[in-house]
């Protein structure tokens, strides 16, 4: 849950320098950091939320149906835009996972698919979908635990349905038990052109430990085997701060990235959610606890260590390229704010002035689509200056903060965040560049508090109001 430190609404027109100077000690540790020699560390008592975001109003419910139509009728703008559709199936429940949502069963899997088919179909040829969409990612659950069968089928609706750009990027998620030729090539045959497969950890204890399957070498005869058609951009995922984790295993992990077959990564740092069977395996000793904060700065900074040296493009805060292959298209689009367009169970998005949530349950979800609905759940409207915080948040998760561009092209009001960005600078978390604000390495450990406080501060400058925030009970560290 969330709890709000300070919540109010000023008449406007304060500074920022004013209304940082008012804040209590707590609240000011929280948004604007601890002064340290020892930022990467310290810079902050704790992570404030896992995503920097300010949401918009929600909507009255008995608008969201009428709300979602009348977005269809509208031609669509000449815009880039995405599609991201949700699988809700795994084979296992991995012990840190905190959006699992039913176990893979191929009878329910039949049903899924055949409305999700459903649900792409009737809202094709609609005005507003007739602007090509430049990246689909089917992401879950595991998308990789579809049927061959079912995939194919739902890959082909994707091409039917969906206007796809030429050099559409289409992503699915899988894990290395999956990379099978049956599989891959039901994928490969029907369009898709970017794996993303949440490898975690290269070490076999470490990965075992937390309910993944396969072992080291597995990994990688399974990633050549997947390169080898070479049909697809190949991604993984790795976490730091698992259980077993040492320093060493981390720096092994990471050394094995050059070699792979792969073409980019992704370094996640660790949550550990409060409901996790990992929290209960840890706390009742069975496992040993997973990293805290100072550890997982350091995991992180000796990786950025090794990477730097290496002829590898960053291209956010925690993704990488290895070849030009990667593009990461749809994860760069959903942070610039573009049309995001949702479809199964669980699903979110964005369209016209709204957010949506689709329905999570797969029981409802099914039954709403049989009624030829879209399943909505939850509809928000967009936040005010949501085409600057979109800006904020592109710049900070590709690790930088240009405030002069910003306030030329958008609100010159924002100047005034200088005064936090000369803050930031003296605690070692921003270093000044041809006039451009770059995130040190810690800086790029603590990018969601800065991303957070930044927006926070926005709404205090151009609004008068403001909501401080820290979620609690959440996640650790």
């Amino acid at each position: 849950m969330k709890k709000a430190l300070y919540t109010g609404r000023g008449g406007g027109g304060s500074s920022l320098q004013a209304i940082l100077a008012a804040m209590e000690p707590e609240l000011y540790s929280l948004v604007v950091g601890c002064q340290t020699d020892q930022p990467l560390y310290e810079a902050f008592p704790a992570k404030r939320v896992l995503h920097g975001d300010i949401r918009g109003a929600m909507l009255a419910k008995g608008e969201w149906a009428s709300r979602w139509q009348s977005v269809l009728q509208q031609p669509g703008l000449k815009e880039k835009r995405s599609a991201y559709i949700h699988i809700p199936f795994c084979q296992r429940k991995c012990l840190y996972c905190g959006f699992f949502q039913n176990y893979s069963q191929l009878e329910l899997e039949n049903a899924y698919i055949d409305r999700l088919i459903a649900e792409l179909k009737m809202s094709a040829g609609s005005p507003y979908l007739a602007v090509p969409v430049n990246a689909v990612f089917i992401g879950g659950g595991t998308p990789s635990s579809l049927s061959p069968a079912n995939a194919g089928r739902l890959l082909k609706a994707i091409g039917t349905y969906l206007p796809l750009t030429n050099d559409c990027e289409l992503t699915l998620e899988s894990r290395i038990h999956d990379l099978v030729p049956a599989k891959m090539e039901s994928w490969l045959e029907n369009g898709v052109n970017r794996v993303s497969i949440g490898v975690q950890s290269f070490n076999t204890t470490v990965r075992q430990a937390v309910g993944r399957l396969d072992d080291r070498e597995a990994i990688l005869e399974r990633l050549v085997a997947l390169s080898g058609y070479n049909q697809a951009t190949v991604i993984i995922d790795l976490i730091y701060g698992l259980p077993y984790q040492t320093p060493q295993v981390w720096l092994d992990d990471i050394a094995l990235l050059k070699t792979a077959a792969v073409d980019g990564w992704d370094l996640y740092q660790l949550n550990v959610y409060e409901n996790s069977a990992l929290k209960q395996e840890t706390d009742a000793g069975r496992l040993p606890a997973a990293a805290n904060v100072q550890d997982k700065a350091e995991l992180f900074a000796a990786a950025h260590r090794v990477l730097s040296g290496w002829p590898v493009a960053q291209i956010s805060v925690c993704h990488w390229a290895k070849t030009s292959r990667e593009r990461n298209l749809y994860n760069i689009m959903a942070q610039q704010g573009h049309t995001m367009l949702p479809f199964g169970a669980g699903a979110g998005g964005k369209a016209g002035d709204f957010s949506i949530m689709l329905e999570r349950d797969i029981k409802r979800y099914m039954q709403r689509i049989d009624s030829g609905e879209k399943p909505i759940i939850m509809m928000t409207s967009s936040p005010v200056s949501a085409q600057l915080h979109d800006a904020v948040k592109n710049q900070i998760k590709l690790g930088y903060l240009d405030i002069n561009q910003l306030a030329a092209e958008l609100d010159p009001r924002i100047g005034e965040l200088e005064a936090l960005l000369s803050l930031w600078e003296k605690n070692g978390l921003v270093a000044r560049e041809s006039g451009i604000a770059r995130l040190t390495v810690a800086g790029q450990f603590w990018y969601v508090n800065l991303m957070q406080s930044v927006l926070e501060c926005i709404n205090a400058l151009l609004h008068g109001a403001w909501s401080w925030e820290m979620q609690k009970g959440v996640v650790q560290g």
